[in-house]
């Protein structure tokens, strides 16, 4: 299914990804383990995680686009990808990135049963890009919301049962997001603050 998208940096699926991919692998510098914020992505709903996502497609990749679309969106790029690169570890083309690859398959380290993941772990990794989907809607670079929900769940694997980043704004409300957003930015800096396009969303009938 094509959809139109205006010619915006990242246009709709890269523009709406990185946001995501950027925070898990922020949080896995600071000392998450990647299977831990893997698993509160698929528990979510994604199809993979974000680390092992990242892995997937190539931090190559992920570098390249990276540093195209941070400037756009306000982001930096967190540490730890470079020296990776630079020892040659792209993921699982090379065998070796965020984890070790064997027969085409992460071998994930094993996490300690007594670890706690941080309490807002999960909503460092979707309210980015929930934030970013508002962002794209306002700024019309697709043409309406069933549109955009469409292109996120086809092209990001985004949790199909909850019908899309707008789709799941709109059931659970853009005041208790909003909140959410705003406790972030408090804890952890201004990427979290609202993009624009927050008001304009408003609640199926």
């Amino acid at each position: 299914m094509p959809i139109v998208v205006a010619g915006t940096p990242g246009f709709l699926v890269n523009r709406v990804l990185m946001p995501y991919l950027l925070e898990a692998i922020r949080i896995l510098r600071e000392g998450v383990p990647g299977p831990v914020i893997d698993k509160a992505a698929k528990r979510f709903g994604m199809p993979m995680g974000p680390i092992e996502l990242a892995d997937t497609v190539g931090l190559d990749v992920c570098a390249s686009v990276g540093k195209e679309l941070a400037p756009f969106l306000g982001l930096e790029l967190p540490d730890g990808i470079e020296s990776l690169l630079e020892a040659g570890h792209r993921g699982k083309k090379s065998g070796q990135g965020f984890y070790v690859w064997e027969n085409g398959r992460p071998v994930k380290p094993e996490v300690d049963p007594r670890y706690a993941a941080p309490a807002d772990l999960e909503d460092r990794l979707i309210l980015p890009m929930l934030n970013e989907a508002v962002a794209c809607l306002h700024d019309r670079v697709v043409e309406d919301a069933d549109l955009l929900d469409a292109g996120v769940i086809f092209g990001t694997g985004f949790a199909p049962f909850r019908g899309g980043p707008i789709q799941y704004v709109r059931d659970t409300g853009t005041d208790v997001l909003q909140a959410r957003l705003a406790a972030l930015a408090a804890r952890h800096g201004s990427r979290f603050a609202a993009r624009p396009g927050w008001d304009l969303i408003a609640p199926l009938r």
